[in-house]
Formats: C-alpha cells, structure tokens, sequence
C-alpha cells in the first residue's frame, strides 16, 4: 500500500498542474501579506480566496487524475491486492500531495509573514478542505464510468457547497426571520465544511462581533479549545463519510 501512496504521490508532484497550483498560491499569499497591510487583514483575504479556490482545484483536479488512472487502477486490480487498499492508497496519494501544494503555498509565507493561532487555523482549515473535496471527487468518480458525467458531479458539488448553499441558508433565515433560529444556524454551518472552516478562522479574528448575536453563539460554542476540537472533528467526519462511501462502491463495482 505504501509502495502506491508514493508512486502516486510523486506522480502528481511532477504535474505542472500542481506545480502551478502552487506557484499561484505562493504568489498570492505574499502579495497579499504585502499589500494587505496588518497580517489579519491579509489573512481575511486570503482565507476568503482560499476557501473558493482550494475546494475547487481539489476536486476538479482529483476527478480528473482519478479517471486518467483508471488503466492503472486496472493493472493494480488484476493483481493480488486488496481493492480497499488501492483505492486508499489513489485517495491518500492525492490528497497528501495537494495537501502538500497547498502547505507549501500558502503555510509557508503565513510561517513567515503572519504567524499566528489563526494562521495556523487557517493551514489546518485548507488542508481539512484539501481532503473532503478529494474525498468528494473520488465519489463523483466512482460513481459513473463516464468521465464527463464525473466532473460535471463534482462541479455541482463544488457549486452547491460553495455558492448554493449559503443562498439556500440565506432564504431560510429570510423566511423565518421571526423565530429564534441561532442554534439552527449553527446546526446549518455544521452541514457545510467550507462555512465551518470560515467561522473557524472568523472566530479567531476576533471579528464574531459583526456577526450579532449568532456571532455570540458561534464564539460561546466554537470559541473554546473544546470548540474548536469539535469544529474539526466535524471537518474530520466530513472527509471520512465520502471516503468510506466511495471505497464500498468502488470495492463492489466492476471496472
């Protein structure tokens, strides 16, 4: 299992994809430390840039990778190895080196520009991301054998978490605004890993204030150590629910 973790891990280090990827993030996250001026400002935006960005490149990039392995998959199928274990060893090969892309362009120049609590949440948050929307495409993956029918899964999935989403929640508090819905807000973010990695870094940039009294809420429940440990142990369920979905299917399916 190992011996295929690394081959696909230096696989996809090589691709000019990521190496781009990375190069881009890097890019950003210092020309926003030095145009953003204090270090929190320029982590709003770039907590902001990586929340749309990273979610995106992760599952795109994973789906695509994912089919254009799958002769590869094959070869490694015919072979006396447990299914459970190759699929494991494509999703943790591509998740670390994404992860890695990712750390490297974004956790370094936060290390040396904005060294922090929140810009560590920050990393930590990316990198939780990285691996629910890898875990994300591997289930939009081995969900068809069609490879356009795939990506356009894996968009949607972006699209909802990203976008739709938040508008769905914006009508229902819109449409209930006279009723007491701060916990059931709370209970909203928790179905969303990009808004609970937002009011993770959120918190800790001590801007909950402008939230109102959800902002209250949120900082009494999520701003303790305890909270924060709950915030990600839910990032944590996010990556291994479409993880062990995606493996059961793919261990039962016929390629």
């Amino acid at each position: 299992m190992s011996k295929i973790i690394k081959y696909v891990f230096y696989d996809i280090v090589k691709n000019r994809i990521v190496l781009a990827y990375t190069l881009f993030l890097l890019l950003l996250s210092i020309g926003l430390f030095n145009l953003g001026g204090s270090p929190d400002k320029a982590l709003l935006s770039l907590l902001n840039l990586v929340l749309l960005t990273v979610p995106l490149i992760s599952i795109v990039f994973a789906t695509t990778h994912f089919y254009n392995s799958y002769e590869f998959i094959e070869l490694l199928v015919a072979q006396p190895i447990n299914r459970k274990k190759i699929f494991m060893s494509e999703y943790l090969g591509v998740a670390c080196s994404l992860s890695g892309a990712f750390v490297l362009g974004v956790g370094v120049p936060v290390l040396v520009f904005g060294a922090s609590t929140t810009g560590l949440y920050l990393v930590l948050t990316g990198v939780f991301i990285t691996f629910i929307f890898v875990a994300m495409a591997f289930l939009a993956s081995v969900i068809t054998r069609d490879k356009a029918k795939g990506i356009g899964i894996a968009l949607l999935l972006w699209f909802y978490f990203a976008l739709i989403y938040d508008g769905i929640v914006l009508f229902i508090l819109y449409s209930f605004a006279d009723y007491p819905l701060e916990k059931a807000t709370l209970a909203l973010t928790a179905l969303n890993p990009i808004d609970l990695g937002r009011i993770i870094v959120l918190l800790n940039l001590d801007v909950s204030a402008l939230m109102g009294y959800t902002g209250a809420l949120y900082k009494s429940i999520l701003g303790s150590l305890w909270g924060i440990g709950l915030a990600f142990g839910l990032l944590l369920l996010w990556i291994i629910v479409p993880v062990m979905g995606s493996r059961r299917i793919f261990s039962r399916r016929d390629l």
